[in-house]
């Protein structure tokens, strides 16, 4: 069982949703589409499941051509971020529905619709219709009809984003070990990069409308194949500075230095950009071995167990993360430390070519 992509695009007027993309997903993998809002996630998806056509390229579902096959037609559920559900329906009735139509026995229908019910905590109100539940309870009910289908490919567009923390929190533990059992093609769509994380199986980093990387989540989480996915998959964006490579050593703004690894420095001379995550910098605190910057607090993110705070360095603009609740200033001056062996190294074509992290022999894209 296979969903394979062959350069498949989206055009809209002038405007291009989803530029030329190959991807191949195979038989039981979760696979995340991981993007801001309007990167073309949703996009994607429609064109997985049919509800657009491509305005090139070719879809094949377990190698053949389904490009114009009607979404009626085609062995997939979908989820969406604002539930859909039937509101003459008792809830019970909505997660049989499928299955009705399917034809399966009242025993069969009857065990799946207690097992989904179970799972995501509706079985106190199997009887009730989606008018007289919570907003969080219709999702639910839309997201047990849909895994109810046991059908080879199961599209999720962003379906956590309205539960409370935590269901959700429950459901990301869950959505995987769902689709293990159930042997089907997962597509998820996300925002957060820490979801991507916890779901685990691929990623597919997007930005407006390209498909930057695809990949196992750690892999495109460790060695981001150029700035832009390092951006997408790091919460808040990752941090860059431009940076002088003379040797083996690196030359900050600040006329600091740091010293490059064996395999490093075997790149040519000349001017890089160094990119790291929020949690690596450690904001009013010094580490031994490591880079000072000074640096000037513009705004603070109090999160409850954390504070994000956004920095003005060398004419960059940093955001670190701190635990706790932190009482700092706006103006105020701090001093701000960096361990070398946290940084990502890019070139000005904003590729990746040295990474903090053991490079796989190959990396998707």
């Amino acid at each position: 069982m296979s969903l394979k992509l062959e350069g498949v695009s989206k055009i809209s007027g002038s405007k291009t949703h989803i530029y030329p993309t190959d991807m191949e997903l195979q038989k039981g993998t979760m696979n995340v589409l991981l993007g801001p809002t309007s990167a073309g996630k949703t996009s994607l998806m429609r064109l997985m499941a049919g509800l657009d056509k491509p305005d090139s390229g070719k879809i094949y579902w377990e190698g053949e051509d389904v490009t114009k096959k009607r979404v009626q037609d085609r062995d997939i559920a979908m989820v969406y971020q604002q539930f859909v559900n039937y509101p003459a329906m008792t809830v019970y009735d909505n997660i049989a529905s499928p299955l009705k139509l399917q034809k399966k026995s009242a025993a069969e229908i009857d065990a799946k619709v207690q097992e989904m019910a179970e799972l995501l905590q509706l079985v106190s109100i199997l009887d009730r219709k989606p008018g007289e539940i919570s907003g969080g309870q219709q999702q639910r009910c839309a997201m047990a009809r849909a895994l109810a289908k046991d059908v080879g490919l199961v599209l999720m567009d962003e379906p956590l984003a309205n539960l409370d923390y935590k269901l959700r929190e429950e459901l990301r533990i869950e959505i995987p070990r769902l689709f293990e059992a159930s042997g089907s093609i997962f597509v998820y769509a996300t925002t957060e990069p820490e979801e991507a994380l916890l779901l685990g199986g691929n990623t597919a980093t997007l930005w407006e409308g390209r498909v930057t990387q695809f990949a196992p989540a750690m892999d495109v989480y460790r060695n981001p194949l150029d700035e832009t996915t390092a951006r997408v998959y790091s919460d808040p964006p990752m941090n860059f500075v431009s940076v002088q490579k003379e040797g083996a050593v690196v030359r900050f703004p600040n006329e600091q230095s740091a010293k490059m690894n064996d395999g490093l420095a075997s790149l040519p001379d000349g001017e890089y950009r160094a990119g790291f995550r929020a949690h690596h910098l450690a904001v009013g605190e010094s580490l031994s071995g490591a880079i000072e910057f000074d640096a000037k607090l513009i705004v603070t993110e109090l999160t409850g167990s954390d504070t994000f705070v956004h920095l003005d360095t060398m004419d960059e603009r940093w955001i670190g993360l701190v635990s706790g609740l932190q009482a700092f200033e706006v103006g105020q001056a701090l001093k701000v430390c960096l361990s070398p062996e946290n940084i990502f190294y890019f070139d000005n074509e904003g590729k990746l070519v040295a990474s903090p992290h053991p490079k796989p022999e190959k990396l998707g894209v």
